[in-house]
């Protein structure tokens, strides 16, 4: 009896790897990167990744006390979603942040939904996505040494000249974790210990490099490509974010799918958005789509073999949300149309007060016919070279009461907006001097951005005749011409600056020029 061999139940191949012994390796991942930021950023940064990390597992363990389960503090996952976390903040933020941050994405997304292995998305990016909703105005403000300004990628995208060194080392404005050289040593370790495989890294990368090479406006050039992959997150998501193993396909097919897709959704993001750093929605809607890439790249196990279901009936559920989503669709069609008319005519009183705001003197505004001529010979294109992504949309002529030109109204917009399009009316005298500006469309951030449409900020280009506004992004303008920039909103700022000086060159040139 005892040379019988004894079979026991499955599994019979183990591995030596422990939940708590992934997230070391990738604890130690993370040394690099976070060693670089605490150099570069201070105590300030260390503070930060320290409330965060505590946060993290002090809420995972009162969880688990509240809730009478197993304490799982041990395996270290916690810590990984603090440190992740911390590492995608900017540094200075109040430190109430980081730990509202880390509360919401280990409460929410990960002990609601089971525990580790049952969030659907990853903790940490959905702890930022909360903040960068709720708090868009500390999260959109870096600091180094105590000064406000862009990151790197948003002064590229403003046509400024950006280090590639500085933003490859992280000594330059971003988030804590911003160094990609310290990311890189840290995707290889894992690579090289097994913690991640190379097709979601390899994939993610190559997809977005491509996009942004095909469609990112300057081709295949080496250093543009280059501060792309160095800025915005897309490294740290593409090693540290994207490959985790909770919300990552399964097989190898699968995974190229994800990080393809992943990339290409990052880069539209990133060429088309109003923000640069959105890598973290790429990833958060990609983590939505796993159980599909799963469904149809998964092998099917040998000769197993689907049951034949008979027709199948449409739940009833389906059916009533249908009739729901319709007739919704119809009320709200209904509302639009008995409201289209009220909502015209407020745009036309909204642009009416902007005209009279930056051209007092007039009575009453018109068209003319050469100037509107003029305006759509540039057939909504970009105007200029000089100034960004600024358009001139239409010009409108200020009379008085006796009908003598009063001045001229130029309305122009700025694509270069952190948050998207913004619309000014440009009051012009007839000697060329700037009368006053005014906003028809501002979607800024608040308490930020939105400060260009203040009067501290605006009001610095009322009676000033110069060929060109100069932006000073840290102060110090004082003479006739030198604008002030709001601190921690440079991209708006510049986006105005641009307008402004636009529609100053259209005036000289189409308008003093062609009369």
């Amino acid at each position: 009896m005892s040379k019988l061999m004894n079979v026991s139940s499955s599994p019979h191949a183990r591995s030596r790897l422990t939940t708590s012994r992934v997230m070391g390796d990738v604890i130690l991942a993370l040394l690099p990167a976070t060693a670089m930021g605490i150099y570069h950023f201070g105590s300030s940064a260390l503070m930060m990744i320290l409330v965060s990390i505590a946060a993290a597992v002090l809420t995972e363990f009162l969880f688990d006390k509240a809730t009478r389960r197993e304490n799982t503090i041990t395996d270290c996952s916690a810590i990984v979603t603090g440190l992740l976390l911390a590492l995608c903040l900017p540094n200075g933020v109040p430190l109430y942040i980081p730990v509202l941050g880390s509360v919401f994405a280990i409460l929410f997304t990960k002990c609601c939904f089971g525990g580790l292995g049952h969030n659907f998305m990853n903790p940490a990016l959905s702890g930022r996505c909360f903040l960068l909703i709720s708090f868009a105005s500390a999260m959109s403000t870096y600091t180094v040494d105590g000064v406000s300004s862009a990151t790197p990628l948003a002064e590229l995208a403003a046509g400024n000249a950006v280090s590639l060194v500085q933003t490859f080392l992280g000594s330059n404005n971003g988030v804590i974790g911003c160094s990609t050289a310290g990311l890189l040593l840290g995707g290889i370790y894992l690579l090289i210990v097994g913690g991640i495989t190379w097709e979601i890294p390899a994939s993610v990368l190559v997809s977005f490099t491509a996009f942004i090479a095909l469609f990112g406006g300057h081709g295949f050039d080496v250093p543009y490509l280059l501060l792309q992959l160095a800025g915005g997150g897309i490294v740290m998501g593409a090693f540290f974010m994207a490959t985790d193993p909770v919300t990552c396909p399964l097989a190898s097919k699968g995974q190229l799918i994800y990080g393809v897709v992943l990339g290409i959704l990052a880069a539209v993001f990133r060429v088309y958005g109003s923000s640069a750093d959105s890598v973290s929605y790429a990833i958060i809607i990609c983590n939505m789509f796993v159980p599909l890439i799963d469904e149809i790249s998964i092998p099917v196990p040998f000769g197993y073999r689907k049951k034949k279901e008979g027709g199948k009936k449409i739940p009833a559920a389906a059916i009533a949300l249908c009739v729901i989503t319709l007739i919704a669709g119809v009320a709200l069609s209904g509302v639009y149309k008995m409201t289209e008319g009220k909502i015209a005519e407020q745009q036309l009183a909204a642009k009416a007060a902007s005209y009279r705001e930056v051209c007092p003197d007039a009575a009453e505004f018109t068209y003319d016919d050469a100037l509107t001529a003029k305006v759509d010979a540039l057939n909504g294109e970009v105007y200029g070279t000089d100034f960004g992504k600024a358009y001139i949309n239409e010009v409108i002529v200020g009379k008085d009461a006796s009908g003598k030109v009063a001045g001229y109204v130029i309305s122009a917009s700025s694509g270069d907006g952190m948050e998207g399009e913004i619309t000014i009316s440009v009051g012009m005298a007839a000697d060329g001097t700037v009368t006053g500006i005014s906003f028809t469309v501002l979607n800024e951030t608040a308490g930020l951005g939105s400060l260009v449409g203040e009067d501290a900020f605006k009001g610095q280009f009322n009676g000033v005749k110069t060929d060109k506004f100069t932006l000073f992004k840290s102060g110090g303008a004082s003479a006739p011409g030198e604008i002030n920039g709001v601190s921690g909103a440079t991209i708006s700022s510049s986006a105005v600056v641009n307008a402004v000086n636009a529609a100053v060159d259209f005036f000289e040139n189409d308008i003093q020029g062609g009369n």
